[in-house]
């Protein structure tokens, strides 16, 4: 039910994604977002739907508002559904139209320190070393300052369950471990970069559960009415 849940997530961003987002307020496209995942079997978003674009994105549980994405915008939004009492979650950065140099390198580095991430899960190693793995990355790149939150946490029918992959974690994960890997980059006055993907545990590392691209750019028309 998990793995359902994350597939109408999935789904439903991709939809919406292609009727164009140029010109939607934070809170229409979060609007839209729920509506599909609803009309694809999800019984509730599994959390309030997070969309922050812009600026807005250097916030990590940025509220939607009445902002509206505009061209150069790179767009963050986290989203889950529910089935059957059991959630999903994922982040996607968008792309509007042509991104700033400063946004495009924000979006390299959280992608290898996803991959990182994502390499370093596996049962018997602690969240503080999946969540070391993620930072070593920033580390290097000198903007471990701009990743302000864990590395991820469990999923199951709840949408924060242990084991919480952060600095301060010294509990294993286990095999058949459902848990996130999202780090992040948040610039003041920039905006925002994460990239969330949903895994299971297995014998020798993990199975992603989100299928969405991680690069993706909205259509250069803006959507109709």
């Amino acid at each position: 039910m998990i793995e359902r849940a994350a597939t109408i997530a999935d789904e439903s961003l991709s939809v919406v994604l292609s009727h164009g987002i140029i010109g939607l307020t934070e809170k229409e496209l979060r609007d839209r977002l729920d509506d599909e995942m609803a009309r694809r079997g999800s019984d509730s978003p599994s959390f309030p739907t997070i969309v922050a674009a812009g600026p807005n994105g250097f916030h990590p549980h940025h509220v939607p508002t009445d902002s509206v994405v505009d061209e150069g915008d790179m767009v963050v939004i986290d989203m889950g559904a529910t089935v059957g009492g059991w959630m999903s979650d994922m982040t996607r950065t968008v792309r509007v139209g042509t991104t700033s140099a400063e946004l495009e390198e924000m979006h390299v580095l959280v992608r290898a320190a996803q991959e990182a991430g994502l390499a370093a899960v596996r049962p018997g190693v602690t969240g503080r070393e999946v969540d070391e793995a993620v930072r070593a990355v920033f580390r290097a790149a000198g903007v471990e300052h701009e990743f302000v939150h864990g590395t991820g946490h469990g999923v199951g029918t709840v949408i924060h369950e242990q084991p919480i992959l952060n600095r301060s974690c010294e509990t294993a994960l286990m095999e058949g471990e459902v848990v996130t890997v999202e780090p992040g980059l948040y610039r003041e006055g920039v905006g925002g970069v994460r990239i969330e993907d949903l895994v299971v545990v297995t014998t020798t590392g993990c199975r992603i559960l989100t299928r969405t691209p991680k690069e993706l750019s909205c259509p250069p028309s803006a959507p109709t009415t």
